[in-house]
Order: C-alpha cells, then sequence, then structure tokens
C-alpha cells in the first residue's frame, strides 16, 4: 500500500539553555525520535540518548559544528507536544581538519515511514552540506545481522563484510547515488570475564611484550605526563585505524583539545577508562583503549577506540590494553554485564583479539559515501 506523501514542517534545533526552557520540547523530541529508531533498528535502548547528555554535548561544538534540524506535523509555533518530532537530521561538520566533509545521521520514526519525510531530510542534508562548501557526506546503515555471502548483497571496495541490499535504508542510498566503502562488526562481550580466563590472555600478553612494555591506567582525565602524547594517539586514530573507501584525512588533536573532550565527557555524566602502554626505553605511550560508561546504567559499556602504533604493532600490545581495563571495569564497575564494540571488517587483527577475549558478533554496519561535487 502506497501511504500519502508528507510535507514535513523543517526546522533546526535551537540549543536551549536548560531542559526547562519554553523550547525544550523539540530537543526532548529530538531524543524521543532518535531512541524510536535505535529501538527499531536494534531491539534494545542500550545506547539510547539522554535530554541532559545530549544538551551538554549541543552545547560544546568548539571542534565540530553540530547542526540538528527536525520534521514536524506543523508549524514550530504549534503544540509544544514532543510526539510532534516526526523526524530528524543530525550534521556534524569538522571545523578544523576535514572540511570537505560533513556526516549525515538521519531518522524516521518507524509508524511515520514511506511517505516521504525520509527523502525531504536526506534533500536537507544535501543543500546545507553544499551551503557549508562540503564536497563529501559520510553516513551509516545499521544491520542486525551481516547477511551470508551471495546474491542480494551489497559488498564494500575492501571486499570484507556485506550488506543486504533489499534493505530499505540501503536501498534509499543507493537510490541517490551513496557507494558503500566500509561494513563495520558490531561485538557484544558478556562481562565480566571469568578471572582467570582474562589473567591467562593477559599473562599471554604480558609474556609477549616484555619488559619494554607497562600498563598505566587513568579515568576520565589523562595524566599530566601522559596527556602530549594522548594527542598524538588521538590524532594517530584518523591515519592508522582502517578507513576503507572514506575519504577522510588526518584529524589533528592537541592538548586543549583532549582537555574539551575530557570536560564533555564529565559533564555528559561519562565515565571515561583508559589503559594504555608505554614503552619504556622511550618513553612512547603505544597504545591505549577505552571504555565508556554512562550515567543512567551500570549494565552497559560502550568499548569506545583502541589503538597500537604501526611501529609497536606485533607484540600484542591489543591484548595487553584491552585486558587490563578489563579488569579495571570489573574491579570499578561490578554492576557490569556487557561491554559492545565497532571494528571494521577488515581489521582482523582486532577482530582476532576481541574474538579470543568472547566477544561475539551482534549485527554491524554499513559505512557509506556520498560525493557532491
Amino acid at each position: 500500500m502506497t501511504l500519502p506523501t508528507t510535507q514535513p514542517h523543517l526546522v533546526p534545533l535551537p540549543v536551549p539553555a536548560t531542559l526547562e526552557h519554553p523550547d525544550a520540547w523539540l530537543l526532548h523530541g529530538f531524543v524521543d525520535a532518535c531512541n524510536a529508531v535505535l529501538l527499531d533498528d536494534w531491539g534494545t535502548l542500550d545506547e539510547a540518548r539522554l535530554p541532559e547528555e545530549t544538551l551538554r554535548s549541543l552545547q560544546h561544538q568548539e571542534y565540530t559544528e553540530k547542526l540538528r534540524f527536525l520534521a514536524l506535523d506543523g508549524p514550530a509555533d504549534g503544540p509544544a507536544d514532543p510526539a510532534r518530532v516526526l523526524g530528524y537530521l543530525s550534521l556534524d561538520l569538522p571545523r578544523q581538519d576535514n572540511t570537505h566533509t560533513g556526516n549525515a545521521d538521519l531518522g524516521v520514526r518507524p509508524e511515520h515511514r514511506g511517505r516521504g519525510i525520509g527523502a525531504a531530510v536526506h534533500d536537507l542534508a544535501v543543500r546545507t552540506a553544499r551551503e557549508r562548501g562540503r564536497t563529501v557526506l559520510t553516513g551509516a546503515t545499521d544491520q542486525r545481522t551481516e547477511p551470508e555471502e551471495g546474491p542480494g548483497t551489497l559488498v564494500p571496495g575492501t571486499g570484507s563484510g556485506r550488506v543486504r541490499a533489499d534493505d530499505p535504508a540501503v536501498a534509499f542510498l543507493v537510490r541517490r547515488g551513496w557507494d558503500l566503502e566500509q561494513v563495520e562488526r558490531r561485538s557484544v562481550l558478556a562481562v565480566p570475564v571469568p578471572e582467570d580466563e582474562l589473567a591467562r590472555h593477559a599473562d599471554a600478553a604480558a609474556a609477549a611484550a616484555g619488559p619494554d612494555y607497562e600498563v598505566v591506567r587513568w579515568d576520565d582525565r589523562c595524566p599530566d605526563a601522559w596527556v602530549d602524547q594522548f594527542a598524538v594517539l588521538q590524532t594517530r586514530m584518523s591515519t592508522d585505524a582502517p578507513m576503507g573507501g572514506l575519504d577522510l584525512r588526518e584529524d589533528l588533536w592537541d592538548v586543549a583539545r583532549v582537555r574539551a573532550a575530557e570536560r564533555q565527557h564529565v559533564e555528559r555524566g561519562m565515565t571515561y577508562r583508559v589503559a594504555a602502554a608505554v614503552h619504556r626505553p622511550t618513553g612512547v605511550l603505544a597504545a591505549f583503549t577505552a571504555l565508556v560508561s554512562r550515567p543512567d546504567t551500570d549494565e552497559f559499556v560502550y568499548q569506545d577506540d583502541t589503538l597500537v602504533l604501526r611501529e609497536h604493532r606485533g607484540h600484542r600490545l591489543g591484548m595487553l590494553v584491552k585486558t587490563a581495563n578489563l579488569a579495571r571495569l570489573a574491579e570499578a564497575q561490578p554492576g557490569a554485564r556487557r561491554v559492545a564494540t565497532w571494528n571494521a571488517e577488515e581489521n582482523s587483527y582486532m577482530l582476532a583479539i576481541n574474538v579470543a577475549l568472547g566477544f561475539r558478533p551482534a549485527g554491524g554496519s554499513g559505512e557509506w559515501q556520498l560525493r557532491l561535487g
């Protein structure tokens, strides 16, 4: 059945000073719509947005312009009802590096799909990106399971991973000229990992690393002694991690940016736990991994970035820092029950570490790119 086309009212999301501001209903509607899409995509709200966390994030735009638009059922000066938000667009535009790009995340509440709202929001994303001089848009489509190899699937240029060609979101992007550049795997680990099993992996990694490497750990704020080098590691995430065919270039971090990110984590109620490996002969931070805990639950934890510098690979440092951080998590947050992470399907080394630790596949995403010309 063909549903009647809806012409939504597309309005920018104002960033209110507080959640009690008269316009804050729009932010609540944005959060509710995002979570409705998330629940439909994944069947869980482990990574749900929170109003306070979202507000704090939008109040910090030093390094990224964070544009948010809402698709409403009528003029914005109508009833202050969050349910009037039918869909949304999140458009992130880097201010410092990669200023040729923008990342678009658009969604429509499940009950309002098939009425042209997504098309209108997509057109807005393209138009806004062009107006700001961007020549590339990136975006993602989610999938609860990765399809088996065969007809009816699309494979990126990396040759690793697949998405279903008939998935509505995939077909939506293909019709509009987007290219599939990478597939990521989502994996989930049940925690705590049994102590003897974690110790076995940690001991084997420590033996492979040898006496030249030691583990250091911190929560939330990087010690002053390491912060310059931690900025280097963050920069190298943009050059050393697999990017597939995505036109993403070096993203430079310095101490000020590290400290700004740390403040944002605290303001958003997140706990940011880091384990890093120091190369004793040179004093260089050679690897790191980070776990992010949410303010609303102890049960779910997000495995954030993990990186081993290219020149220090081959010493099992990835396993060394991951086991150290999981051990710390078990001590500091005993209520944690699952850790979720994302990895490029071509990142066989990191995936092998995760599989050895007990991570199990739990869907993934297609990473897409649109050349705006």
